[in-house]
């Protein structure tokens, strides 16, 4: 397995040792032993799996506030998404910087995202289909989301007119984000 580490200390891209032949190709999409070895030793709890229809959706910023925030492990394994990760951590060096990464079901890429985080993704073709694993279980109560457009962030996502959910639509700015992460 490939491990690159990014701009924000804490987030990490995964390349899967992949295994191909005359029928297709294999590969170990996690192990935990293997994770661990590599410093990423956090235990999941939860899968969940989101299909996109239409290239252009956006899905994001979202987090879970303390103490149910969540470490993710994702990966898009139908098409592709440019993944956005927020360092939403007052106190760190890094706060408010973002980094993107494309994660495809070609390039078969994973982004370990930390607690403290806030997560988001559009998709660049249609029927897209991303997965995550995630170390503490969804609570609702907990759930925030953070403006996709806010100005004090400026995330590039690519795309000028995204198809949102209501939610997404009115998420507030992280000025005004009832945040304890």
């Amino acid at each position: 397995m490939k491990i690159t580490e990014t701009a924000i200390s804490g987030v990490l891209i995964l390349e899967p040792d992949i295994f191909k032949d005359s029928r297709g190709w294999f590969c170990e999409s996690y192990n935990e032993d293997t994770y661990r070895k590599l410093g990423i030793d956090v235990h999941f709890v939860q899968d969940s799996h989101s299909f996109s229809a239409a290239k252009g959706t956006l899905r994001g910023l979202h987090f879970q506030n303390n103490p149910h925030a969540q470490s993710k492990l994702v990966r898009c394994t139908r098409g592709a998404v440019l993944d956005v990760v927020v360092d939403i951590r007052k106190s760190s060096p890094t706060y408010k910087k973002w980094i993107s990464v494309e994660l495809s079901s070609e390039n078969q890429r994973q982004l370990f995202i930390p607690k403290g985080f806030a997560h988001g993704f559009v998709t660049l073709v249609d029927d897209t289909e991303f997965q995550y694993k995630v170390d503490a279980y969804y609570h609702k109560g907990s759930e925030r989301c953070i403006a996709y457009n806010d100005p004090g962030i400026a995330i590039d996502w690519r795309i000028e007119h995204p198809i949102l959910s209501e939610r997404d639509r009115g998420a507030p700015l992280l000025a005004d984000c009832d945040m304890c992460a």
